[in-house]
C-alpha cells in the first residue's frame, strides 16, 4: 500500500489504497486492520507525524469499517456496482471525513471548515473517480485473494 502511494504521488488523489483496503477487508475482514494502520505508520515516518497525518488515523478505517458492514453472502452482480460505489464515495467524501480534524487544530469555524472542504472538491472529485475506476479491480482481486487464501490455508 506504502510503495504503490509513493509510486502513484505524481496523479493528484489517485491511488490504489481504497482499492486494496477493500480487497483486504473482504478477504481478511478485521485482521486487514493490521495492513492499513502499518501503512499509516510508514506514511507518518516517511512524511512526519504532523497535523496531515493525524485524519488518517481514522479517515481509512472509515471504508474499512463500511466494507466490514456488506453482506458477505452479496450476490456477484451486486458486488460488482458496491464495491467500486463504495470506493468511489470513500474518495468524493474524504475532504469531509478529514475536515473535523482540520477543524478541530486550525480552530476553524462552521462557515470556514465548510470553506476549506468546498476549496478541496475538485480534488475529491478526482478521487473519487480515480477510486471508482480501480474499485472495477476490487471483486476480481478479492476473489483471487479469497482463492489463495483457501489454497494455503491462511
Amino acid at each position: 500500500m506504502f510503495c504503490s502511494k509513493l509510486l502513484m504521488e505524481f496523479l493528484p488523489n489517485i491511488h490504489l489504497l481504497g482499492m486494496f483496503i477493500m480487497v483486504f477487508t473482504i478477504t481478511y475482514r478485521v485482521k486487514a486492520l493490521i495492513p492499513i494502520y502499518i501503512f499509516v505508520f510508514m506514511t507518518g515516518i516517511y512524511g512526519g507525524f504532523t497535523m496531515w497525518w493525524v485524519p488518517y488515523l481514522y479517515v481509512w478505517t472509515v471504508l474499512w469499517g463500511i466494507t466490514m458492514l456488506l453482506p458477505k453472502n452479496m450476490p456477484t452482480a451486486a458486488k460488482m456496482v458496491v464495491y467500486p460505489v463504495i470506493c468511489c464515495f470513500h474518495g468524493l467524501l474524504y475532504g469531509v471525513l478529514y475536515a473535523p480534524v482540520q477543524a478541530l487544530m486550525f480552530k476553524f469555524s462552521f462557515e470556514q471548515t465548510l470553506t476549506w472542504i468546498a476549496s478541496g472538491l475538485y480534488f475529491d472529485l478526482l478521487h473519487g473517480v480515480g477510486n471508482f475506476v480501480l474499485g472495477l479491480f476490487i471483486l476480481p482481486l478479492s476473489a483471487l485473494m479469497q482463492k489463495l487464501k483457501r489454497i494455503y490455508n491462511k
